[in-house]
């Protein structure tokens, strides 16, 4: 991490070629749907893999969000209700967006417009906003609302 990285509270994945920051308090899914996505990416034979979970090391390099894990957690993610497990991680990605797990009700039930989560190293993500609910396919969500941009 460089000089000007900060520690965050999220969840960071790769899926494709796209960086994901998953943000949102304790307890909303954030690691459930990096799960989700990744396992349904992989099925479908693309590349996926967590960068790091529940802490993310943020830095700013040439312009670009670099996620990267704390050396104490590296490798690991929570399964909430049944432990830690281990599983494929990247030593370092370019975030491109920011996903914020949403329950229902949905209220409001639409997004505010040009959505943004702002970085503490600086600059800030465009927000997607992923229901959380039994039945709801993640990574269809995310393929359809950001069908050019998810690298695959």
């Amino acid at each position: 991490m460089t000089a000007t990285g900060r520690n965050v509270h999220g969840t960071a994945i790769v899926l494709g070629t796209t960086g994901f920051l998953i943000i949102g308090p304790s307890g909303t899914g954030k690691s459930r749907l990096a799960l989700s996505c990744i396992s349904a990416a992989r099925q479908m034979g693309h590349f996926a893999a967590l960068v790091a979970d529940d802490r993310v090391d943020l830095s700013m390099e040439h312009g670009r969000i670099v996620a990267r894990c704390p050396a104490s957690i590296e490798g690991l993610i929570e399964v909430r209700g049944a432990g830690i497990a281990r599983v494929e991680t990247v030593a370092a990605a370019v975030m491109n967006w920011a996903i914020l797990p949403v329950s229902p009700p949905f209220d409001p039930r639409m997004p505010p417009e040009n959505e943004t989560f702002p970085l503490p190293v600086g600059g800030s993500l465009p927000i997607v906003r992923v229901p959380i609910e039994s039945g709801v396919h993640m990574l269809a969500v995310l393929r359809a609302l950001l069908p050019e941009k998810l690298g695959f």
